[in-house]
């Protein structure tokens, strides 16, 4: 089992984040962005920056060449689906996409949306996770909550036009 500490600061003690997630033992802030047959699109419930989305494929696997045909079509419809929503919607100019295979979780990838106030970290790949760490340490507080939740709100109309 581990920990894993949410956005909101509970801490969940779960085999697997992303089986949790899928399966609904663990509800993600603003509940689940976008779902395929193959893959489940929610905020990132660490962080709460908003429009920041992972992508989790709902096999528990860990690689990109362990997804058949059918799941890699579907994996580029929906990041591209995602990202458009991202940018129409919610007015995000620039992502970041994260994808390691030494997770403990499910497949996934995370859609790190830039703006301009994490350019004070930098603008490289190693500014994340000061940005991360801040969101998380210092815009925890109920207007940035709010904020996050109406962009999900957002995207979920966006997502199912």
């Amino acid at each position: 089992m581990r920990k894993i500490t949410l956005s909101n600061g509970n801490t969940v003690e779960v085999e697997c984040l992303s089986c949790a997630l899928i399966s609904g033992l663990i509800e993600p802030d603003g509940g689940v962005v976008y779902e395929t047959e193959y893959f489940h699109a929610h905020q990132d419930v660490a962080y709460p920056i908003k429009g920041l989305i992972i992508v989790a494929s709902k096999r528990h696997i860990t690689c990109l060449d362990e997804l058949t045909e059918a799941e890699k079509t579907d994996y580029i419809n929906i990041l591209s689906k995602i990202r458009k929503a991202q940018r129409e919607v919610l007015g995000i100019g620039h992502v970041y996409y994260f994808y390691n295979e030494d997770t403990t979780h499910h497949f996934h990838i995370w859609m790190v949306p830039r703006y301009e106030w994490m350019y004070q970290f930098g603008r490289s790949v190693e500014s994340v996770r000061p940005v991360l760490l801040h969101a998380r340490n210092e815009m925890n507080h109920d207007e940035n909550l709010q904020e996050v939740m109406e962009a999900i709100k957002q995207l979920k109309i966006g997502l199912n036009k």
